[in-house]
């Protein structure tokens, strides 16, 4: 089990990449302190220039400050399990995504939607990194309840919820999470690039 004392281990790319990549880490482990609306929105200015499919710019944010308005709908949307963590994040994210685009007059489906806005949350998640802060995205949360508490349109979809905060010690997380916190290894990548044509025999 990791110790506040104990250090974390360092994460090392096969190829030169910049530490931003490798140094950003998904922490559970938050202080609850406020976090400026000058900050914040420097994230989603990050995720404003993210690229996509006809410019068409899917992602949504939907945001709530720590005990600020909207924050208890958007906890409340998260399954149990993550609450028992989420509650000190500074702010909590609602990431939507837009499924149609108005082209040339006429109203078309985006297929790339929810991989164009997963696009823009790397960009807020790698912006907050460089700020000082953490982020986590949050899967579990009530996907049937989500479109009515958000008041999204049908042509809208949730697609994550994340938490940003300040870092704070283990000491500071519920117990639950202990032995998961840590900077997570990736998988090498003779296992995921392929040239020419796709294979399974490395899964």
């Amino acid at each position: 089990m990791p110790l506040d004392s104990t250090p974390l281990p360092t994460r090392r790319a096969e190829h030169a990449v910049d530490p931003v990549f490798t140094d950003r880490w998904s922490s559970r482990a938050l202080t609850g302190e406020p976090i400026g609306d000058k900050d914040l929105f420097t994230c989603f200015e990050a995720a404003r220039w993210a690229p996509s499919a006809f410019n068409a710019q899917p992602w949504r944010f939907v945001y709530a400050h720590r005990d600020g308005e909207g924050w208890d709908a958007l906890l409340g949307l998260l399954n149990t399990k993550n609450r028992l963590w989420a509650y000190k994040a500074s702010a909590l994210i609602a990431v939507v995504s837009r499924k149609d685009f108005v082209f040339e007059d006429q109203t078309v489906p985006v297929g790339s939607h929810a991989f164009d806005t997963g696009a823009a949350w790397a960009a807020l998640a790698h912006q907050a990194h460089l700020l000082g802060y953490s982020t986590r995205a949050i899967g579990g949360f009530d996907r049937k309840a989500a479109p009515q508490v958000l008041d999204l349109p049908d042509n809208f979809e949730a697609q994550t919820f994340v938490a940003i905060g300040r870092r704070a010690p283990l000491s500071q997380l519920d117990e639950t999470f202990h032995t998961q916190e840590y900077p997570s290894e990736r998988r090498p990548l003779e296992t995921f690039i392929f040239e020419g044509r796709f294979t399974s025999v490395h899964d």
